[in-house]
């Protein structure tokens, strides 16, 4: 029997709901293809949420962060999405990732960063060029949290550039898509058990 694992999926959309969203779409799809391999796991859309600017894990007021820290601190998989926007990430994936940078200074009780033995998959829509790039800036900060990146673990959709349709709009999924959807929910599944079975060593 494979060990139960849990997901949580950041869209970082610049959409509040209930919009539409191209970011949510792939998330869930992502969250989905994550099922198939006994991940249970749901969506949280950042931008409903009062993120307060700072790099601590409570910015004290109205800051929502500690609500979804703890889901992502609580999951094995966290699911990053986030549109292109001027060739880079959202706003809100940044305030995201500059909130994750609280836990530098956070461990666990053997002396270990709080995300160690977690992994990381990243998804990326636009109708513009970036999801490289956006990819590489990703993994790195993730990777610098704690996070392992499994093989094959981003999933992009690049629109036709400067044109109206957007992956929300499509169809069908693109078969491309679904297939580094499979391969990175695989993947990620895969890598996350291992973990689960030999964590990392403390220090």
């Amino acid at each position: 029997m494979k060990t139960p694992l849990s997901a949580v999926a950041v869209s970082c959309t610049l959409k509040p709901s209930p919009a539409a969203s191209s970011s949510d779409l792939l998330a869930t799809q992502v969250l989905d293809a994550l099922a198939a391999h006994g991940v249970t796991g749901d969506l949280v859309r950042a931008v409903d949420l009062t993120l307060s600017p700072g790099v601590e894990k409570d910015m004290g007021g109205d800051d929502e962060w500690p609500s979804i820290r703890r889901r992502v601190l609580d999951a094995d998989i966290l699911v990053f999405v986030t549109p292109t926007w001027m060739g880079q990430h959202s706003s809100i994936a940044q305030r995201v990732l500059e909130r994750l940078d609280a836990e530098l200074g956070e461990t666990d009780a053997r002396g270990r960063p709080t995300l160690f033995d977690k992994v990381a998959v990243a998804g990326i829509v636009g109708n513009e060029d970036g999801a490289h790039h956006i990819a590489a800036i990703l993994f790195q900060s993730l990777n610098d949290v704690g996070y392992t990146i499994p093989a094959q673990g981003s999933v992009y959709w690049n629109g036709e550039a400067m044109h109206t349709t957007d992956y929300k709009d499509l169809e069908e999924t693109p078969e491309k898509v679904a297939s580094a959807i499979s391969t990175a929910a695989r993947n990620a599944a895969h890598l996350a058990r291992a973990l689960k079975a030999q964590e990392y060593p403390a220090g």
